[in-house]
């Protein structure tokens, strides 16, 4: 728990910036620990896979155990940044084809893409993602080397149940760089990737066990002014300043925040103001990432912003250019409550009890390339708790959480749930049908190149 100070002080200036009050975050906390005591786990009315099948399924993950948690560590020590994964991917290639399987490396487009398909049989095509990116300076604050290593271990447990003839179908494993702002999923997408798959299931690392957890879309833009250089003493008005548009639009935004969704997010920094001080600035930028929980409230927040960053130009008299989705852009993930149903039934074996939706907070969220996966074939996100609940995503804290034995553990719990969940997939014909239903009940399948413009 995050305790609030016992004693607020006046704040003083100085030369270290002040501490946040953690009472707010406390609060959060408390009611989640107080909500989860009560929360009914998200129940299943299907059989799945058969209960042998599901054992020796998970036996033969832990029986890859050691090899996983060294994949696992090795990314961890070795972290390498978007699209530049190549000893990262080359890990895992190299791990498959010690399994005898064959992986490719440099697909749909990109370089540190991988994709490993084994198949058994007529049945339906289930695919587990592995994302390996790290970030900036703090390496794996997302414990993507968590995710990369639980979908290997679930990917090869599906490969044993296909070789066994316990199932039929088809097991795919899709490497996905460059989570972490590059999008690397829709890149993907759009070179058919998710052609003819049935399902996609993939984890990610958390503070919590949560079954289904909210992820906001999120889109970029960048505003860049031109405005009008002058000597800003001796004749200002013969200059317009391109960085007072750079700040009326921030200050426009700032305002319009008291008008949003509570889920809502928009938040910006100044890429370039200027160079010196006594001359007007004649180009200024600054980039917004626009978050929200829906497709069509993204769309609204996005032209709404874009209303303010237009009127910056106008009241300044600079021209100006907006650039949206200089990388692509990420739409919120929609659940699959059908699939989430059986990974909550798949930790409960492992002793883990995974929150349904509600219990966590929907604004402790951030933005993941999965939601343009979600929404164009039935998936699942599920979250594994590997740090404390005062633990942040993408932070010195959380990264050595995501090397740690609770990271180790939630490698093997995660690649078990993963694994017994796309079994069901193969072996259920009625519970795919009904994560079919579900899906087309949201909406079915998106034109996400339409929709994005």
């Amino acid at each position: 728990m995050v305790e609030p100070r016992a004693q607020r002080s006046p704040a003083v200036p100085g030369t270290e910036p002040a501490p946040p009050d953690g009472t707010y975050l406390a609060s959060l906390l408390a009611g989640v620990e107080r909500a989860a005591v009560t929360a009914a786990p998200l129940g299943s009315r299907f059989h799945g896979a058969p209960e042998d099948v599901l054992d020796a399924t998970e036996a033969a993950v832990e029986a890859l155990s050691g090899e996983l948690l060294d994949l696992s560590h090795r990314l961890h020590a070795n972290p390498e940044e978007a699209f530049a994964e190549h000893s990262s991917v080359g890990a895992v290639a190299d791990l498959l084809t010690a399994h005898g399987v064959r992986a490719q490396v440099g697909v749909h487009g990109l370089d540190t893409a991988l994709r490993a398909a084994v198949s058994a049989g007529e049945g339906p095509t289930v695919a587990v993602l592995a994302e390996y990116d790290a970030l900036p300076g703090i390496g794996h604050g997302c414990g993507h080397n968590v995710i990369c290593a639980s979908a290997v271990g679930a990917f090869l447990g599906l490969v044993h149940a296909l070789r066994s003839g316990a199932v039929g179908g088809t097991a795919l494993l899709l490497g996905t760089p460059a989570e972490e702002g590059g999008g690397g999923k829709e890149t993907m997408a759009r070179a058919g990737a998710l052609d003819g798959v049935d399902a996609v299931v993939m984890l990610h690392p958390f503070s919590y066990d949560v079954a289904v957890q909210p992820f906001l879309g999120r889109r970029q833009v960048r505003a860049t002014y031109r405005g009008v250089a002058a000597h800003a003493s001796a004749q200002p008005f013969m200059g317009r300043n391109a960085l007072d548009a750079v700040v009326a639009g921030y200050q426009g935004i700032a305002l319009m925040r008291q008008h949003i969704s509570p889920a809502d997010r928009v938040h910006g920094i100044v890429l370039d103001g200027g160079q010196r001080p006594n001359v007007v600035p004649e180009r200024a930028s600054a980039e917004y990432y626009v978050r929200s929980a829906e497709p069509e409230t993204l769309a609204d927040l996005c032209s709404r912003v874009e209303a303010v960053l237009v009127a910056a130009a106008a009241m300044t008299g600079c021209g100006y250019e907006l650039e949206w989705d200089r990388q692509p852009a990420y739409l919120p993930i929609r659940a699959n409550l059908e699939l989430a149903a059986r990974w909550t039934l798949h930790q409960r074996r492992r002793g883990r009890t995974a929150l349904p939706p509600g219990v966590v907070p929907e604004n402790l969220s951030g933005s993941t390339d999965l939601g343009n996966v979600s929404v164009r074939v039935p998936a699942i996100h599920p979250m594994v708790a590997v740090a404390g609940p005062e633990v942040s995503l993408h932070t010195a804290e959380f990264a050595r959480a995501a090397g740690s034995p609770s990271g180790d553990a939630g490698v093997l719990d995660g690649a078990v749930g993963l694994a017994l969940t796309a079994l069901d997939v193969l072996a259920d014909a009625e519970l795919l049908a009904a994560v079919r239903a579900e899906f087309e009940a949201a909406g079915g399948a998106l034109d996400v190149e339409g929709f994005l413009g």
